[in-house]
């Protein structure tokens, strides 16, 4: 299946004994690509997995932490984690947070509380909320929980995380279009703005990739499967998929991205 929207998906709670996100999961084979939803006030103790995590806010404002970096981010602003960086998400009490949440398949979406080592293993969504029920698995959340010397967190050193690409996701089109690509160490993410929709863009896939549409139109077809994409709309594209897009309409197309890099199909392939 190429074509996806998350309301129509089940949704669980992620990490259920640190934070109140639920999520609808999309599963690649070297992304797992989700929405994630808060409520007002709530979100996350501090933790982090070994994983590198790509957030994009949909609706609502992220009280974020990544490191000792602490911001109040809205719609428009990407949000780079890397691999075991200590980090924090919370809806602001200015209303719910919605937001895409991606992260890389060598681990689980299952977070480490900050101050626990790494597990052996990673626990499964499912494991960890059959865990949490029966109450073999301590609930955390509003524990105020800290580094510890045990924790693999890392704090110090990690820069600037925080990516301003548009002013708000309703912005006025540009005056010409625009790609903005940045690189994290598995993943890649990547914003476009086209304001007079898409030529034909045809292609075979290096990696593998998603699309999720913010603004506009696009007729996306995948491997001979076809699709006129909508605001909210996914597209999974597998590594040496067959791909056309473009867009009929003379009208303002935005999109976001994500692609698997080739050091993270290296160490999912060798497994």
């Amino acid at each position: 299946m190429n074509f996806y929207r998350f309301e129509q998906l089940k949704s669980d709670l992620l990490t259920p004994n640190l934070s109140t996100a639920e999520g609808s999961v999309i599963e690649g084979k070297y992304i797992y690509f989700c929405s994630v939803f808060k409520e007002t006030g709530t979100g996350s103790e501090p933790h982090y997995h070994p994983n590198e995590l790509l957030i994009f806010p949909l609706k609502g404002k992220i009280n974020a932490v990544v490191g000792r970096d602490n911001r109040i981010v809205e719609p428009g602003t990407f949000i780079h984690v890397p691999a075991y960086a200590l980090h924090s998400m919370k809806a602001t009490e200015d209303g719910p947070l919605t937001y895409l949440y991606i992260k890389d398949q060598t681990w689980s979406v299952v977070g480490v509380a900050a101050d626990e080592e790494t597990p052996e293993k990673a626990l499964s969504v499912e494991e960890v909320n059959d865990l949490y029920e029966k109450g073999k698995i301590e609930d955390r959340k509003n524990t105020g929980v800290n580094n510890s010397s045990r924790s693999a967190a890392i704090i110090e050193g990690l820069n600037n995380s925080y990516y301003p690409i548009l002013d708000k996701l309703d912005a006025p089109a540009t005056s010409a279009p625009r790609t903005i690509r940045i690189e994290g160490e598995r993943m890649a993410f990547e914003f476009f703005e086209l304001p007079k929709g898409h030529d034909d863009l045809q292609y075979t896939s290096g990696h593998e990739k998603f699309i999720y549409l913010l603004t506009g139109y696009l007729d996306v077809v995948i491997n001979g499967n076809k699709k006129t994409m909508e605001m909210g709309d996914v597209v999974h594209m597998e590594k040496g998929a067959t791909v056309k897009i473009s867009s009929e309409i003379d009208d303002l197309v935005r999109y976001v991205a994500v692609e698997s890099q080739p050091f993270l199909e290296e160490r999912i392939d060798e497994k």
